[in-house]
């Protein structure tokens, strides 16, 4: 698969010749040229209190719900997610971990515990049938029990539970899913209903870049480097850890027409049609718009799947893995290697070579 499989034509009226040195484009649309110089020419302006402002509100959600009622160890909760978000808790980690404990408070008090010191581990074993029992994924239910397990190593190192009952985790083994990628003309197809000069550069950056949905809506225009084709991710959306990504022509000529319209005041490089920031579900929303309008609605993709998409294609095309999970931001290459497993096209040219030797009688007698 090449690039140019991808690229689409703007209509007339957004097409002019334009280049991350043309002045004109920048001053025309309310954009500094210094928005564009390589990332060790300037900072991105952060905006910190924004990010403070939303964890303190998800806090003091969570806890009003824990209080509301009569739950046992409402207090050591709520002392628990104190020293959570003291040490500055992932707004996001914060919620899940906060609602996690507080349904967890709810199905002891239902089964008729009055106190949270008279916790078993018998409990916690009835607590994850029950969630089984709901047809939650595996995924979901090991998710609630990281949650409960932080918050029971804590109360253990408080002293208020004994060490037995973590002397047993119950372990869940999650079944291991290959990524998957759209394949090669349903992109094609996808790529070409896009019609509105925003959805069009958010599909195509997404694709060529291979960041997550998140990290797109999080961009500012002082992120992108038009001139080195690359964008700046200064805080990954899963490890908190910045890094670079590129993008190469099509997404380029998307990205340029979005420029030239979009409203120079709004922080976001993306936003909705009511001038807001533009949400996980609206974003969401529209792609789904597009996969109806190519008929590919029944094929149940995601809009995660242009980040499988593009990992695929890279390594289709030969990138080193240690290179693909620094683009991806993983972690650990283990999780990068899961691509590996699924689109090694090195293992299946290998394998028909063989195989054609051993059709032909060179390994081995023939049948």
């Amino acid at each position: 698969m090449t690039t140019s499989d991808f690229t689409f034509h703007l209509p007339e009226e957004h097409v002019s010749p334009i280049t991350a040195e043309s002045n004109d484009f920048f001053s025309d649309n309310g954009l500094s040229c210094n928005c564009f110089l390589p990332a060790n020419d300037k900072k991105r302006p952060f905006h910190a209190e924004d990010r403070t402002q939303q964890r303190k509100k998800t806090y003091h959600r969570i806890i009003r719900k824990l209080t509301e009622g009569n739950l046992p160890g409402k207090g050591h909760a709520v002392s628990y997610l104190q020293h959570k978000y003291r040490h500055n808790l992932r707004t996001a980690t914060l919620r899940a971990s906060g609602y996690n404990i507080t349904f967890f408070l709810f199905f002891l008090q239902e089964k008729g515990r009055l106190r949270l010191e008279d916790l078993t581990r018998r409990d916690v074993e009835a607590y994850v049938e029950q969630e089984q029992d709901k047809g939650l994924t595996v995924q979901s239910v090991k998710t609630k029990l990281t949650s409960i397990y932080a918050f029971l190593n804590y109360l253990i190192k408080s002293d208020i539970l004994p060490q037995e009952i973590l002397e047993r985790k119950i372990r869940l083994k999650l079944p291991e899913a290959l990524p998957r990628a759209i394949v090669f003309e349903d992109i094609k197809s996808l790529v070409a209903v896009v019609t509105e000069v925003r959805d069009r550069a958010m599909i195509l950056l997404l694709l060529r870049t291979g960041m997550r949905i998140g990290e797109l809506l999080n961009l500012q225009v002082s992120d992108i480097n038009l001139r080195e084709l690359k964008i700046c991710i200064y805080l990954g959306e899963k490890n908190a850890q910045g890094r670079v990504v590129y993008y190469c022509d099509d997404a380029k000529e998307a990205l340029l027409a979005w420029l030239r319209i979009r409203e120079p005041q709004q922080r976001y490089l993306f936003y909705g049609h009511s001038r807001r920031p533009l949400s996980y579900s609206g974003a969401r929303k529209m792609f789904r718009k597009y996969l109806k309008k190519a008929e590919l609605d029944s094929k149940g993709y995601s809009l995660h799947q242009l980040r499988h998409t593009f990992a695929s294609e890279l390594l289709n095309a030969g990138m080193r893995l240690e290179v693909l999970q620094q683009l991806l931001g993983h972690s650990t290459i283990e999780i990068t290697r899961h691509y590996a497993r699924l689109t090694d096209k090195t293992r299946e040219k290998e394998y028909f070579r063989a195989m054609k030797r051993i059709e032909e009688g060179d390994s081995c007698e023939s049948y």
